[in-house]
């Protein structure tokens, strides 16, 4: 009998992976399951991007192999989209690298610097992707609570309490998923100060800065960041482009470096078309972002009313494409409460278990939906019982 390997026995498949299996199998044409579970953009990027990435495409000599690096117009459009929005300057020539997705930076990133038994901080709640990858490196998992009592915030004093020694990589998501909270620069600024007196190194995983934001942030911005901290971001989320897979890191020529050893090693570059889209994509303007937040508002009011249907509790001021809502006393289990709403009512919600322990009695609604789907989703719990 063939063995797998044992860096895969702790890893599940991904939640998502498995369960929307069974919401596919649920589907029928006369009760259409209403998906408000999953953060992938439903609306087209700009015109602009399609224009280019078909015009690109029909040409002759776009169609080899790219640099490792990515092409010279991409990783320029991302250091003049970093010196706009996040007033922070990055050499494109060295300080940028253009990524298959930021998913994908996250095993680069922890094969590039994560040893087996190093130790790994990861947030609870907190994006699975961070535990998952840390486990296929064989590290030694350690996780910060992020408390409802706190507003999720980052606490500076409970994190220095930890274990801190043979730290290597602390994973922050800021604006963060799934909770809607962004960290103050100000406790920004102690994390970084932190790195500095544990020599540990910060990942800030970014993509939605520019959803329902108004204070755009990136921690390469704070001083003494630039030796202590590498930003992931991407084209999913803030432009509509989560099927094409384009992302970036961006940090210190040293880091780029190691993260490039284990990416060249990984991929052939992107499509050239792909890479002269996304820089096309970052051109667009901030009356893009003014538009698509608008639209975001506008479901979120909906979304809104749908948690109030459940009986949830939530904070208006939340950022990013979802809304995290805690349970109301009487449900105890949100695993139970998204499979009742699936099997009964054929909506479907994420359950906040999958973010972590802390995230037990949680729910999470995603905004990727039509008003129409959100409306119908309404209807169908008018009459919404457990």
């Amino acid at each position: 009998m063939i063995e797998v390997a044992d860096r895969i026995k702790s890893v599940e498949e991904y939640y998502f992976s498995k369960k929307l299996q069974e919401v596919r199998s649920l589907d029928s044409a006369e009760f259409p399951i209403i998906n408000l579970g999953i953060g992938s953009p439903d609306l087209a990027p700009h015109p602009a991007v399609i224009e280019t990435l078909k015009n690109s495409s029909a040409k002759l000599d776009v169609h080899a192999y790219q640099p490792y690096r990515g092409i010279p117009e991409l990783r320029k459009a991302i250091a003049d989209y970093y010196t706009q929005y996040f007033k922070v300057e990055l050499n494109a020539e060295t300080e940028i690298l253009p990524l298959v997705g930021s998913k994908e930076g996250i095993m680069h990133i922890t094969q590039a610097f994560v040893n087996p038994a190093d130790k790994v901080l990861v947030p609870n709640p907190g994006y699975p992707t961070y535990a998952a990858v840390s486990n296929l490196a064989q590290a030694d998992i350690n996780y910060y609570e992020l408390k409802d009592e706190n507003n999720w915030q980052l606490d500076i004093a409970s994190i220095e309490k930890l274990d801190l020694s043979n730290v290597k990589l602390f994973w922050l998501n800021s604006p963060h998923m799934p909770t809607g909270i962004q960290y103050p620069k100000e406790i920004l600024q102690k994390l970084i100060d932190l790195a500095h007196k544990r020599q540990f190194l910060i990942v800030n995983d970014n993509p939605y800065s520019m959803i329902l934001n108004q204070d755009y942030q990136s921690i390469l911005s704070l001083e003494g960041a630039s030796d202590v901290a590498i930003e992931l971001n991407s084209l999913s989320k803030s432009h509509n482009m989560a099927g094409w897979r384009i992302g970036w890191c961006a940090g210190k020529k040293d880091f780029i470096d190691a993260i490039l050893k284990v990416k060249s090693n990984m991929d052939s570059g992107m499509f050239k078309p792909l890479q002269l889209a996304a820089a096309e994509a970052l051109k667009v303007g901030n009356d893009w972002f003014e538009s698509l937040n608008a639209l975001y508002l506008q479901r979120r009011s909906l979304a809104e009313q749908i948690l109030n249907k459940l009986g949830c509790s939530f904070d208006k001021n939340q950022l990013g494409l979802f809304l995290w809502a805690k349970l109301p006393a009487n449900i105890s289990s949100s695993e139970e409460l998204v499979d009742h709403l699936l099997y009964e009512y054929k909506v479907f919600l994420s359950p906040g278990f999958i973010f972590g322990t802390q995230g037990r009695g949680y729910i999470r609604i995603s905004l990727c939906a039509n008003e129409n789907q959100f409306k119908a989703a309404l209807d169908r719990l008018q009459n919404y019982h457990l």
